[in-house]
């Protein structure tokens, strides 16, 4: 009966693998028999709290693909100026570089939507919509928006909505295997509740908190004026009352005033903010 109970609490993520409990659970692991129904549930709880730990990034890559692809469905296809789309991914990519998870490759998309949003998919793959393109005045405002969306995926923000799922119980890494059957249906399940979290019910606030502070850190890193981000969303504080509300920024994001004031309590950490470059002129010919 011991046993039972205890297993029921690493099923129950009560117990949590860290140093302190290592010993312990190496000790529980000794008394129970593996060939045990007990044994099996147990071995079954610790493959849960491994996968949800790791992720391997071709793993990470395939999720962030599969709503990359619903996400087109939704909200539009890229916008066909090339030049463009160049324009986004190096302003993307430079920001991206002095994140705190540079090491992944990046792709910036622009769709053609009339919703002012932007959104970030697991793997790196980030979309931000010709509306909200529309309404940025320069290129250090670009860069906040596209740094916000760095920020969610170098803190694995989308993927931690889904490390309890049935899906990746045993599951750190997709395969074709695991793609088959019951697991195949289990993934279709995922892929479809985390739609329902990026693009319908948002992230968790803090997330979003996070996401914010770390776009003023990386445009500053970067050399880009940190006021940006902040400017970026009083412009759209400005047009919320007249814009679409579902599928946006304003339906998916905390409210502007609590986000604006977070981040101007951090200004204080860019005292050189005012000279740093904001670039209005290469960003009104956008790839032109």
């Amino acid at each position: 009966m011991l046993r039972i109970q205890i297993t029921i609490l690493f099923i129950l993520g009560l117990f949590t693998v860290g140093s302190a409990q290592a010993g312990f659970f190496d000790e529980v692991q000794k008394i129970v028999n593996p060939d045990t129904k007990e044994g099996k549930i147990l071995s079954g709880a610790t493959q849960v709290l491994s996968s949800a730990k790791d992720m391997d990034y071709p793993t990470e890559l395939t999720i962030g693909e599969s709503l990359a692809l619903d996400s087109m469905q939704r909200f539009g296809k890229p916008v066909a100026k090339e030049s463009l789309q160049q324009y986004v991914n190096l302003v993307g990519n430079a920001v991206a570089a002095n994140s705190k998870r540079p090491s992944i490759p990046y792709r910036f998309v622009v769709l053609d939507s009339p919703v002012q949003n932007a959104f970030a998919v697991p793997g790196g793959i980030i979309f931000i919509s010709k509306a909200l393109v529309g309404i940025i005045g320069n290129e250090a405002e670009l860069a906040a928006v596209l740094a916000h969306e760095v920020g969610h995926v170098a803190g694995k923000h989308a993927i931690s909505t889904i490390r309890r799922t049935q899906f990746l119980s045993g599951v750190g890494t997709i395969t074709a295997a695991s793609m088959k059957g019951d697991k195949g249906k289990q993934y279709e399940s995922m892929i479809g509740d985390m739609q329902s979290v990026l693009f319908d019910k948002g992230l968790d606030k803090g997330m979003e908190f996070e996401a914010d502070s770390a776009s003023m850190e990386t445009l500053y890193r970067t050399g880009y004026d940190p006021r940006a981000m902040i400017t970026v969303l009083k412009k759209l504080q400005k047009i919320e009352a007249t814009s679409t509300k579902k599928g946006s920024w304003f339906s998916t994001h905390p409210p502007l005033d609590e986000r604006i004031e977070r981040l101007e309590s951090q200004l204080a950490k860019y005292p050189n903010a005012a000279s740093l470059a904001t670039v209005p002129q290469r960003f009104a010919k956008r790839g032109k």
